[in-house]
């Protein structure tokens, strides 16, 4: 079976036992932003928690964020965890996009994707992981992201080796799918989704979970 036809029963297989996931929940590319830079190195529900503090205190918008001292920002995040880390990667993001584009968030993600991919990736604690997150989730651009249940299937499955690394992997799946930014959103999201029921790190639960016995990838 070819690499694009194993992608694409992998993909079938969980859409059909897990359906939409209409991922990434957040009510503007700002949220979802700020939400791609809370969840590193943590669960979604506490970022889930620091959001709705920030909500509930009205700070929810680039304005508002940007003007908080780094103090007070890391207490109204402290939920996402890191939290003194992540007020300053913050408060990195929100310097770039006052200094490059006058807080001007609309122009900035309407930038192509490899420029958009560029700027973010320039900014102090904005990962690959992170920048093509806001990328494809907020900008909307075609980009598939790379995770570690991304990597952890892929390999398991036999599509790629175990060494490879973020953009191995990225360049592969980009190489072998639609360029198309719903399905790559729908695609990633349930990748997350098996890996966090199934395809656990210590003790995944082949025996239940959908992608078992799905076209060669077993052999």
């Amino acid at each position: 079976m070819h690499t694009a036809d194993q992608l694409q029963e992998i993909y079938n297989r969980m859409f059909d036992h897990f359906g939409c996931q209409d991922w990434w929940p957040g009510d503007s590319p700002f949220e979802i932003m700020v939400g791609a830079i809370l969840t590193q190195n943590t669960s979604w529900q506490n970022v889930e928690k620091a959001i709705t503090h920030l909500k509930e205190a009205g700070l929810l918008s680039l304005a508002a964020m940007s003007a908080l001292p780094a103090e007070e920002l890391a207490e109204y995040i402290r939920p996402a965890g890191y939290y003194n880390i992540k007020a300053g990667r913050l408060q990195n993001f929100f310097t770039m996009i006052k200094q490059n584009w006058d807080n001007d968030l609309d122009s900035f993600l309407a930038l192509p994707t490899a420029e958009l991919r560029e700027q973010l990736l320039g900014v102090k604690g904005i990962g690959p992981e992170t920048a093509d997150s806001m990328a494809l989730y907020a900008a909307e651009k075609p980009i598939f992201v790379v995770d570690t249940y991304t990597h952890r299937i892929l390999s398991r499955h036999g599509i790629i080796p175990e060494e490879y690394g973020y953009f191995e992997i990225q360049e592969l799946l980009m190489d072998n799918l639609e360029e198309n930014t719903r399905f790559f959103n729908e695609f990633h999201a349930l990748l997350v989704r098996t890996g966090n029921r199934f395809c656990k790190k210590s003790k995944p639960k082949c025996a239940d979970c959908p992608l078992l016995g799905a076209g060669s990838l077993e052999e």
